[in-house]
């Protein structure tokens, strides 16, 4: 994939670029993997908004992807299609089953139209094929790793996204995430082989408040901008500083650093953390 940039006609095009669409073969998404989705805006269930900076943006239709592929063991499919999904960073492909089914999978990088892929318990080493960790060599780039049994693939699926395995020794696998981190996971659950599609995503540059708002997202203000009784931040006589120990959310809630991590009993799963050096 190669980024597109533009000629600086204007200020907003002066920095901005965007992805070339090189790997995408089919602009139309398959009819019958798609629904509508709602814009919630931020809202939760009682209509109150719970996440700011939210709201506008161009329509989506969801695509429906398969992250398990596990009820289609043992049954060879074909990648039709590569196709730009709206809502999410990497690309899909479309994949048909011998059995006549489509489906949507998270596209591999380089995977081509033509390309054959499977799910099996042990398959052949190759891009694009979903296994059982315990039978995948030591040192390969693997992406969208079951976490639990059955819920399908949970790690490993923005844009470019590769995570390697390191070891497979005793009960569990030993991966390693592109932060740095060492943890553990269950060999019996399946992963693909390869990398995430759409690996130049996050050298692209939106270059104007414009195309946020077409992203549905709404512009941010500072809280040292505001007045006192709006933010902690606000108030003061021009550029003042925040005159706190530490930064606060509008809510009066530490900022910046402040530890939000309540699971920790999956903390035995984490080999090395990707702070620790």
């Amino acid at each position: 994939m190669t980024l597109k940039k533009y000629k600086p006609i204007t200020p907003g095009r002066r920095q901005m670029s965007t992805a070339s669409f090189d790997e995408v073969t089919k602009t139309k998404p398959e009819k019958s993997l798609t629904r509508i989705k709602k814009k919630i805006t931020g809202r939760n269930n009682s209509g109150k908004i719970t996440v700011r900076h939210r709201g506008g943006g161009e329509k989506r239709l969801y695509r429906q992807i398969d992250f398990k592929r596990t009820d289609k063991l043992n049954i060879e499919g074909k990648v039709t299609s590569i196709e730009y999904d709206p809502n999410r960073t990497a690309y899909i492909m479309l994949v048909v089953y011998k059995d006549g089914e489509k489906r949507y999978h998270i596209a591999t990088d380089r995977i081509k139209v033509g390309d054959k892929i499977i799910t099996a318990e042990k398959a052949k080493i190759k891009k694009g094929n979903r296994m059982q960790i315990k039978h995948i060599p030591i040192g390969y780039s693997i992406y969208n790793i079951e976490l639990h049994k059955g819920r399908g693939g949970q790690m490993g699926r923005s844009a470019g996204t590769s995570i390697k395995l390191v070891s497979l020794e005793g009960k569990h696998a030993q991966i390693q995430m592109p932060s740095g981190e060492i943890r553990l996971v269950d060999k019996n659950h399946y992963a693909t082989i390869g990398l995430v599609s759409n690996g130049e995503h996050n050298n692209i540059k939106i270059g104007k408040a414009g195309r946020m708002r077409h992203m549905g997202r709404r512009p941010q203000v500072r809280g040292k901008a505001m007045n006192c009784v709006d933010h902690p931040h606000g108030g003061g006589e021009g550029g003042a500083p925040i005159g706190l120990k530490h930064p606060k959310t509008p809510w009066g809630l530490p900022a910046l650093g402040f530890k939000t991590r309540k699971r920790h009993y999956t903390d035995k799963m984490i080999v090395k953390d990707r702070r620790r050096k």
